[in-house]
């Protein structure tokens, strides 16, 4: 195909960019969207939605209203909602993959010394030599019960901000933030002590640490974790209840079987049953384009960025609203896939290896099959996971040529590289506006559409924009 041919507008069908359904269960978007957040936390997709299932099982016994059960199953969907708000910092901390620290140390009861000694023992400078390994392990250790909090207060605060911007319940957003407070006041962020925690709190602190023993060690370590923290970590007569949940045989059969992301829709009380509308669905679309842009420094609001960018184009191309919405949600979740990536990879201060690339080009696939289960967002997925495809073939994942992408396509692609180039990067040293231009020229008619990067200079000619880092 020649590349001034005109390039058809959508991947699918028209009726994709139609605002979804009104009646879209708010469950099926957020069930599927918390696999993101497993693996953010390094944990295996279903840790959440699993969590979910035995927090709302506690509930029942514990008798909550049903409007506390709603606010209590959101967020026990939601609670790592900042999640990658700290990866950065425990990859630089530990100098080792921030998806393995963060994984074990669910297992870990780091209030006690000894337990945690040998935790930081064995993640720090995992590949290094014997004097890193020192080095990192003082760092870590001097640090200690501050650094700790440091790390919790950054996960909490911007979880339950995130959620709060979403409009979910006020009691959702409380119990994110609550997450890792500890019943006799030792944890953190703020220290409260019994009763002055939550009981949404409470139950989400007990429901993930559960879910991690049961699926590495089995129900009754589980028991027994809980046991040994009751009235330290957990509430005593939460870990009561949890005990006598032993015997429930039907539902631990189908708490270890089958789909979580399909099975824990059942567990959302009915009268209290969510919808999410376009609105919704655009405002959670921002809150996770926040949790994607936190994972690193060098992406802090890159999300954000290729949005404005890409609906500015699409507003010079003649884009109607709704396609400019769709190609808006599309562009704020493009890099979904990348909470899927080692911050030693995103933040590394230098030129990735072989080895390294082929992971960090893992991330568009990873994006695809994130939004391909998720109601709402699946009818995106191809889109968002095009953003590194070429006109000439040479792109990834997929190798898509001239004639196999979309109008749209064509946008974000040139709307993430546009930003990209111009924003801070620790492998490069940062370009001026005038360089950011030439190497985009240098690009179109190969790699990137022609007509779609004169629609970009025309509406930076037009706009106040400046990426972040260039702004006054």
């Amino acid at each position: 195909m020649n590349f001034a041919e005109k390039p058809r507008m959508f991947l699918s069908s028209a009726s994709a960019w139609a605002d979804p359904p009104i009646q879209i269960k708010l469950s099926e978007v957020l069930g599927a969207l918390s696999y993101a957040l497993d693996i953010t936390e390094g944990q295996p997709q279903g840790h959440a939605a699993r969590s979910c299932m035995l927090g709302m099982r506690l509930a029942r016994d514990l008798r909550l209203s049903n409007q506390h059960s709603s606010a209590l199953f959101y967020a026990l969907l939601l609670k790592d909602l900042g999640c990658s708000s700290n990866a950065s910092k425990m990859c630089y901390l530990f100098g080792s993959d921030d998806r393995a620290a963060k994984r074990d140390i669910k297992t870990v009861d780091w209030t006690r010394i000894s337990r945690s000694i040998r935790y930081v023992a064995r993640h720090v400078a995992p590949q290094g030599s014997i004097l890193r390994k020192a080095v990192k392990f003082a760092q870590v250790a001097l640090g200690g019960v501050a650094q700790t909090r440091e790390l919790v207060v950054m996960r909490c605060e911007r979880g339950a901000s995130i959620a709060a911007q979403m409009q979910l319940p006020r009691e959702t957003s409380d119990a994110i933030r609550a997450l890792d407070e500890h019943w006799d006041g030792h944890g953190h962020p703020d220290g409260l002590e019994g009763e002055q925690i939550s009981p949404l709190a409470r139950i989400l602190g007990l429901a993930q640490t559960a879910e991690v023993f049961i699926r590495q060690y089995g129900l009754d370590a589980a028991i027994d974790m809980a046991v040994d923290r009751s009235g330290t970590w957990f509430e005593p007569e939460l870990v009561r209840i949890f005990v006598n949940l032993r015997h429930d045989t039907d539902f631990w059969r189908e708490f270890q079987r089958g789909d979580p992301r399909r099975q824990v829709a059942a567990f959302e009380p009915a009268d209290q049953m969510l919808t999410a509308d376009a609105g919704l669905l655009d405002r959670i679309a921002s809150g996770f384009s926040q949790v994607i842009d936190a994972k690193s420094p060098w992406t802090f609001r890159h999300s954000e960025g290729v949005a404005e960018i890409s609906v500015g184009i699409a507003d010079v191309l003649g884009f109607d609203f709704s396609q400019r919405r769709y190609l808006r949600r599309a562009a704020l979740l493009h890099d979904v896939g990348k909470l899927g990536i080692s911050n030693l990879i995103l933040d590394k201060p230098g030129k990735l290896t072989a080895d390294e690339l082929i992971e960090m080009r893992k991330h568009t696939r990873y994006t695809y099959e994130i939004l391909a289960h998720v109601a709402g967002f699946r009818d995106l997925a191809d889109l968002a996971a095009s953003h590194h495809e070429r006109l000439d073939g040479k792109g990834y994942h997929r190798g898509l040529c001239a004639g196999q992408l979309s109008t749209p396509a064509r946008i974000l692609s040139v709307a993430d590289m546009y930003e990209a180039l111009a924003a801070r990067r620790p492998y490069r040293q940062d370009l001026t506006p005038e360089e950011v231009m030439t190497i985009l020229t240098q690009n179109a008619g190969q790699g990137i559409c022609p007509e779609v990067f004169a629609a970009l200079k025309t509406w930076l000619a037009a706009s106040d924009y400046k990426p972040y880092q260039l702004a006054a």
